[in-house]
């Protein structure tokens, strides 16, 4: 569904993405993890089109999209959520969904009952649809950003850090809810730390690590690469203790 050709990006120098190759397989559920400042983040943002690779591109379902602008990108279905929540403050919930529903789709589904639908999945209390984003907590902020995502209709959803902050129930419930939307027909490809999250989540992993990839595979694959554990976990992951 995705692939990464060689793709580097460069900040003031810094080279924050290193001739990296990566693919993201249809249905799957990929995990991209590695150290802070490893470039996912990065990387993220390179497919949803926030930057433009400075080498290298991006295809999509065979199209190469490293030059079309993030609404062009989140058209032809890639949508990302943002490891810093990021809304439209003065708006309710209900209508920061209705924005997702709305952009650039003919639909004959009420944009109204689409966002409705999508504050129940994501689990936003029924008394906060009406609220101003900008008077919710961060975890209610979340799942409104997830919701919105969803309303776009994606093929590929980009999760930066989803469960950031989460409470250990919260982030069984998110879980559950990723690989619910994975089982609806749409492939994930998740940033997170919590590997417990990734390890039991994920179909493949790729690991990063200054800007270039060090490691892609299955879940056991990677947490049993040397390098892999020299350089991020530290340790070997036991799975039967862990997950």
């Amino acid at each position: 569904m995705l692939r990464c050709i060689d793709v580097s990006k460069e900040f003031g120098g810094l080279k924050a993405l290193r001739d990296v190759n990566f693919t993201v397989k249809n249905g799957e559920i990929t995990g991209l993890v590695g150290p802070n400042g490893s470039g996912k983040s990065t990387l993220l943002n390179v497919i949803s089109g926030v930057y433009k690779p400075d080498s290298g591109k991006i295809e999509f379902l065979n199209e190469d999209i490293s030059k079309l602008p993030p609404h062009q990108i989140c058209y032809r279905g890639i949508t990302k959520t943002s490891q810093t929540v990021q809304s439209f403050p003065d708006m309710t919930a209900l209508q920061n969904v209705q924005l997702g529903a709305l952009f650039g789709r003919k639909t004959e589904t009420n944009p109204n009952d689409r966002a409705t639908e999508l504050l129940g999945f994501v689990g936003l209390d029924k008394d906060k649809f009406n609220v101003p984003a900008k008077k919710l907590n961060v975890i209610e902020l979340r799942r409104v950003q997830l919701a919105r995502a969803l309303a776009t209709s994606p093929k590929l959803l980009l999760l930066d850090e989803l469960l950031t902050g989460l409470t250990p129930k919260e982030s069984d419930e998110a879980i559950a809810l990723v690989k619910c939307i994975n089982k609806q027909g749409v492939t994930v490809l998740i940033v997170e730390h919590i590997m417990r999250v990734i390890m039991g989540l994920c179909d493949r992993v790729a690991v990063l690590h200054h800007g270039e990839k060090i490691c892609e595979g299955k879940p056991r694959e990677v947490c049993n690469d040397e390098n892999v554990i020299n350089v991020y976990l530290g340790k070997k992951f036991c799975f039967d203790e862990e997950l």
